[in-house]
């Protein structure tokens, strides 16, 4: 992932005192990673947390929240929510009057992101494990949904999941776009690229034997 800034989300274009930063300082990142990381905590790159997931680099998750312009009281979805820091941080933007849900494919993964969560006293946030063959809660919709593993291709079921005038910071191939929920435009969606950044992939699994609602 490209650096950008300093560890709190702050850099010298101007963020020091955005809501993003500010939410940056207030969550404790060591609380969302194993105890042998801890020690890299405040250093601006990903930290692997095991399962093959890496709790990303602090500039690049502030990056996306500031593309993803959470304001308090918005309903967010948050894909790959792996140790439950963006969830946290997301938890933070919307304040008590908004809603987080984080969602995690790996069962295991998915229990310590939601111990870690619980750590950060919010209520209105809660992690799950992913349902296999299923990305996001299909007819359900979100102000807000963040995406933190790369696409092959822009994921139509979460775009679906759209309010009107939501947003969705998603990296597809690695390059990070913007999907801007617009009626007027030809497919209902505007979309912006915002640079090269390197993700671990996102996985859609097939669905389960008893079909889309397994672990």
């Amino acid at each position: 992932m490209r650096p950008a800034g300093p560890p709190d989300g702050s850099s010298r274009h101007g963020h020091d005192d955005d809501a993003v930063a500010a939410a940056m300082r207030a969550v404790d990142r060591r609380a969302f990673l194993p105890r042998a990381q801890r020690r890299w905590a405040g250093q601006d790159r990903p930290l692997a947390i095991g399962h093959g997931q890496t709790n990303s680099q602090p500039s690049t998750v502030a990056a996306m929240l500031r593309l993803l312009d959470v304001a308090p009281g918005h309903r967010v979805l948050d894909v790959g929510a792996g140790s439950g820091w963006t969830t946290a941080l997301l938890a933070v933007l919307v304040g008590p009057s908004g809603g987080v849900l984080g969602l995690e494919r790996d069962p295991d993964l998915a229990a310590w992101g939601a111990a870690n969560l619980a750590t950060a006293h919010a209520s209105w946030a809660r992690l799950e494990p992913a349902r296999r063959g299923v990305l996001g809660t299909p007819g359900e919709r979100y102000d807000r949904v963040l995406v933190s593993a790369a696409a092959d291709a822009l994921p139509r079921a979460l775009v679906d999941q759209l309010a009107p005038d939501g947003r969705m910071v998603v990296p597809v191939r690695h390059t990070m776009l913007l999907v801007e929920a617009d009626p007027d435009a030809p497919d209902g969606t505007r979309v912006s690229e915002h640079g090269s950044y390197s993700f671990v992939p996102l996985v859609e699994d097939p669905p389960g034997p008893s079909g889309p609602a397994a672990g």
